[in-house]
């Protein structure tokens, strides 16, 4: 064994780090020694002679003496967020690092590295007021695709209506994560100043993940398997990831995209013709509807917050005017209407009935998109570029 060890070679690094950017980081890392470097050493003489700070145990400017109480939930952040010394956020924040809200960090403000990532540093930008409550309740209703949907109990169907709830398996699968992705660019460059928004982000990439799990298994659950990606669906989730703004792409992610999703997941609720599929979808539509409502009262309180309402209205305008044409080109594509028509007329041969229905649920969704603009007090109803009726003549 010994002779084996020996002539056995070590395995190649599978991703070898380039020469280029660990140069780059040992530079930037040596060039602010002079303030981590003293760190050290102040830390380590005071060990050497067996000597303490105690520092920490100053309260003169700590906010000392507060007892949060639970509420009938347990202990939410908004019971720990009522007292002013925590819950207050600040309309901008420009400490750009890690130390959290509430605690004793002015003084140590020279001595603090500086996060160039953290660019989201004003309230306006990410919040909305319904946050903390969303949070809890993500928490409270996660689910396990694994487990929680009874799959050994799905049906057999006829083969056209298993390729067409396969067919829209594999669109939801396609389009599921770019909900994940789409916050994953803004969580790590929001302030930590702002952490209900930050945790509450991560609860929606899970969720998504989970949907993307969950219509992934469903396809190959009842014997057919993925068919058709979109390239109607890919451009709508390319406009979504390259949003130029957060709450821009919140717009076009969680009021719209989301939105229309939220309401194929309820028509798929009512239509499905598994118990197995009415369980999924009805599942996945209490994780979007807290994405959409998010969206909602983040666009509100932007608009809410903005010092010159009318430009941001007139840029939000401009953005959904192509954002919608975007979007429909997503809902326009047969990869996700066709499946639907199938689903809903019960088979290939009444696509024309089921088209009736499909026409019913397009209304549906841009009514829907239009009372969430209107809540969030921008009216879309005299400018939306997406037809009120369905283009469809039978």
């Amino acid at each position: 064994m010994t002779e084996i060890l020996t002539r056995m070679q070590a395995l190649p690094s599978e991703n070898p780090l380039a020469d280029e950017a660990l140069a780059a980081y040992e530079k930037k890392f040596r060039e602010d020694n002079t303030i981590w470097a003293e760190l050290l050493q102040d830390n380590l003489d005071r060990l050497g002679r067996g000597s303490f700070s105690l520092h920490w145990m100053d309260t003169d400017k700590a906010n000392w003496g507060v007892r949060a109480r639970p509420s009938s939930r347990g202990l939410t952040y908004t019971d720990i967020n009522r007292s002013p010394a925590y819950g207050t956020l600040p309309e901008h924040n420009a400490t750009r690092n890690f130390a959290p809200r509430g605690s004793v960090r002015d003084p140590y403000a020279e001595q603090m590295p500086t996060i160039d990532a953290y660019d989201i540093l004003d309230k306006k930008e990410a919040w909305a007021d319904n946050v903390m409550t969303l949070y809890e309740e993500a928490k409270a209703r996660q689910w396990n695709s694994t487990s929680d949907i009874p799959w050994s109990e799905l049906e057999p169907v006829s083969e056209d209506l298993e390729k067409a709830a396969c067919q829209l398996a594999t669109s939801l699968t396609e389009v599921e994560f770019v909900a994940g992705d789409f916050p994953s660019r803004w969580v790590y460059r929001t302030s930590p100043d702002f952490y209900e928004i930050k945790n509450f982000l991560v609860t929606q990439m899970m969720d998504e993940a989970r949907h993307m799990e969950v219509f992934r298994k469903r396809a190959l659950a009842g014997g057919g398997g993925l068919l058709h990606a979109s390239p109607a669906l890919e451009w709508a989730l390319k406009a979504i990831l390259e949003s130029p703004s957060h709450t821009q792409g919140t717009f076009l992610l969680n009021v719209l995209g989301e939105g229309l999703v939220l309401t194929i997941f309820r028509a798929g609720e009512y239509l499905s013709k598994t118990h197995v599929d009415k369980e999924i979808f009805r599942r996945c539509m209490q994780d979007e509807a807290r994405h959409v409502s998010y969206g909602t009262l983040e666009l509100k309180n932007f608009l809410d917050s903005s010092t010159d309402r009318d430009k941001a209205l007139s840029d939000m305008h401009r953005f959904a005017d192509l954002g919608e044409q975007i979007i429909l080109t997503a809902l326009s594509s047969p990869g996700l209407l066709e499946p639907l028509a199938v689903l809903m007329g019960g088979g290939v041969d009444k696509i024309d009935d089921g088209m009736e229905g499909v026409s019913f649920l397009w209304g549906t969704i841009i009514e829907e998109y239009l009372q969430r603009c209107d809540r969030a007090g921008f009216d879309r109803r005299d400018k939306v570029t997406i037809p009120l009726e369905m283009p469809w003549m039978a």
